[in-house]
């Protein structure tokens, strides 16, 4: 099958079919744009910058790109856990995933057309919650008083 019938097959997710709009390019400059943010921000960026060396961003980005391609688009190039590298960061709290959700919640919507914004979020805020969840069990801590974050109280 050439790339372009694999292109022209309906990719369905959560029952409804994907914005043929939404492609490699899209989540490259979603990624990428997402990651500048969190370079500059006060409160995330000294966290990456502790834990990517200056050179080794370029790998990390494209490994992000592969983790949304997988999310989004069904691809199967993302290899790794994603939660390992969270659980090692004492200080992760509340206060962080706030901001990291508000940060892509600002790049989605100057990015993608509203409806592949919606699904960006819809899946950052699982993320967010399940490492929420994650976070706080690997602490010994209780996940009962854990609720999910809404997109309309961030």
């Amino acid at each position: 099958m050439s790339e372009t019938d694999q292109r022209r097959k309906t990719i369905v997710v959560d029952g409804v079919p994907l914005p043929d709009v939404l492609d490699e390019t899209m989540i490259r400059g979603v990624v990428h744009g997402f990651y500048d943010e969190i370079r500059r921000d006060d409160l995330l960026g000294p966290i990456f910058q502790e834990r990517i060396e200056a050179d080794k961003w370029p790998q990390h980005l494209a490994k992000m790109c592969d983790f949304w391609s997988a999310t989004l688009l069904r691809t199967s190039r993302y290899e790794g856990r994603p939660l390992p590298p969270h659980l090692s960061i004492a200080a992760l709290s509340e206060v962080h995933f706030r901001r990291w959700l508000k940060l892509f919640r600002a790049t989605v919507h100057r990015v993608c057309p509203p409806k592949v914004a919606a699904l960006f979020m819809d899946r950052a805020l699982r993320i967010a919650h399940s490492f929420r969840l994650a976070v706080a069990f690997n602490r010994g801590e209780s996940t009962v008083g854990i609720d999910p974050i809404i997109e309309r109280d961030l």
